[in-house]
């Protein structure tokens, strides 16, 4: 099943750019937190383009464009994922427009045990069988906690409502390759990097690296997977909110 791809400006006040993650959108990373972020922010966000392998340069560059677009001149990068490392090229590359940054379920370059995990998801994607995708992606994303409290109707609606969008092969391939490693140390911004504990896409080890490799940069933890957007709504949304930007 295809998304629509969408651009998103709503709200009022200080600025704050949505980076989502691979094989996500707007919507599906951060719909359930949009009316709050709106409601103390003017929020900015646009689904990553699709027509060509994309790099973490040009994700950077279209994000920042469409802020500027919208007449937001300096903001807050708020990143999940891939997004993390969007974020992160974003306030090297464009350190005169980014004034802080927000990284959740994030990491610099991918461990072994994550590059395998997102090797598996490319090849699935390739092998076009919905229903084995939807099972690893629900394995690999969602909490063991959460997961195993889900009823057997719950579990199948979940399954049955994978959505992958147009692009997602593309993305994943991205970040199996991306490294921001030797830009950590660049970033001069205040940071916040909210750790999800029970992560088996991004494992936690990883989700630590990103934040150690950041000078001065707060770590925290949810008990949460890949998913806290379900998992923990209200406790990301609160982490989010202390942050000082």
């Amino acid at each position: 099943m295809t998304e629509h791809f969408a651009h998103v400006v709503r709200g009022s006040g200080p600025g704050l750019l949505l980076a989502h993650g691979a094989g996500g959108s707007v919507q599906a990373n951060f719909g359930p937190i949009l009316d709050d972020l709106a409601s103390t922010h003017t929020v900015v966000g646009r689904d990553y383009p699709v027509g060509g392998p994309p790099s973490l340069d040009s994700l950077a560059d279209t994000l920042v464009s469409t802020a500027e677009d919208a007449g937001v001149e300096r903001f807050t990068i708020l990143g999940y994922s891939l997004g993390t490392a969007v974020a992160v090229r974003a306030a090297t590359r464009h350190p005169e427009r980014v004034t802080g940054l927000v990284l959740t379920a994030g990491f610099a370059r991918p461990s072994n045990q994550m590059r395998l995990a997102v090797e598996v998801w490319r090849e699935l994607l390739d092998l076009g069988n919905p229903e084995l995708l939807a099972k690893y992606m629900t394995f690999a994303a969602v909490g063991g906690q959460f997961l195993n409290a889900l009823s057997p109707r719950a579990l199948g609606d979940a399954l049955a409502g994978l959505v992958v969008p147009d692009g997602t092969a593309e993305q994943v391939d991205l970040v199996a390759s991306a490294d921001t490693s030797a830009e950590l140390g660049r970033i001069t911004v205040p940071t916040r990097v909210i750790g999800t504990r029970q992560d088996v896409l991004v494992p936690i080890d990883v989700q630590r690296e990103l934040a150690e490799g950041i000078p001065g940069a707060e770590y925290m933890e949810i008990a949460s997977g890949h998913s806290m957007q379900a998992e923990a709504r209200d406790e990301w949304l609160a982490r989010i909110r202390e942050f000082r930007y």
